[in-house]
């Protein structure tokens, strides 16, 4: 019974560690890039048109999370990136099972921590061992779509606390839903496009949307000027 017990242990160990192993591998900037490219350029089309059901929705976003887990060697990161995938994890079961109450606010807000950390992870991963490459590159994309996505889950819990955030010829409904038009808006701002279609209609989305054109510009520069200096050192 001991010999099987142990043998069990020894298999998960394996796959834990082999997960984490792939993650924090440069190759891995490039499977998480396709799922973001779904993420923010397909998803919202399936979503505008009703081909997906929210709990797909939700479901991509909640194996993005649960990457974040893997993505570093650090115990308190492992540890708060596993207490940020359970609780936004338990919140979506809520939301899904026949409970009477749902936390959707509180849902958005653990998803915008979820968020953070999985950027600041990202970040220090493509910075890593002062290595220039093409999945380097490639990370550096990912991190720029993290941005936007979590762009699009600020102007979601503006929406919720306030009532109002984008304004033009769209209708809100403060769901899964609303995803398609918050990431469209986030991209529109931190590519400084402006379009004029939508537009934000109150101070916090505002100035949101400035800030999401600011690092829209920043990012870009910042980046190559750091990895052109990497690549001269090396």
């Amino acid at each position: 019974m001991n010999q099987f017990v142990n043998k069990k242990r020894s298999q998960v160990k394996y796959a834990f560690n082999s997960f984490t192993d792939y993650w924090l591998t440069d190759t891995s900037f490039a499977v998480l890039l396709v799922i973001l490219l779904f993420t923010v350029f397909v998803l919202p089309i399936l979503i505008e048109y009703g081909h997906v059901h929210a709990f797909f929705v939700n479901s991509v976003f909640l194996f993005l999370f649960f990457t974040g887990i893997w993505s570093s060697r650090n115990k308190l990161l492992i540890g708060l990136t596993a207490i940020l995938f359970m609780t936004q994890l338990g919140l979506r079961v809520l939301r899904f099972s026949e409970y009477e109450y749902e936390f959707y606010l509180v849902e958005r807000i653990v998803g915008i921590l979820n968020m953070i950390v999985f950027i600041f992870l990202n970040i220090r991963l493509l910075f890593r061992d002062d290595e220039v490459n093409i999945y380097r590159v490639i990370g550096a994309v990912n991190v720029y779509l993290l941005v936007a996505i979590l762009g699009s889950f600020v102007f979601e819990i503006i929406y919720l606390t306030t009532g109002s955030g984008i304004g033009g010829d769209v209708v809100l409904e403060g769901l899964d839903k609303d995803f398609a038009l918050y990431i469209y808006f986030s991209l529109v701002s931190l590519t400084t496009v402006g379009f004029g279609d939508l537009y934000p209609i109150q101070v916090m989305s505002k100035m949101l949307s400035v800030f999401l054109s600011t690092i829209g510009i920043l990012y870009p520069a910042v980046v190559i000027a750091r990895l052109v200096a990497v690549n001269k050192v090396n």
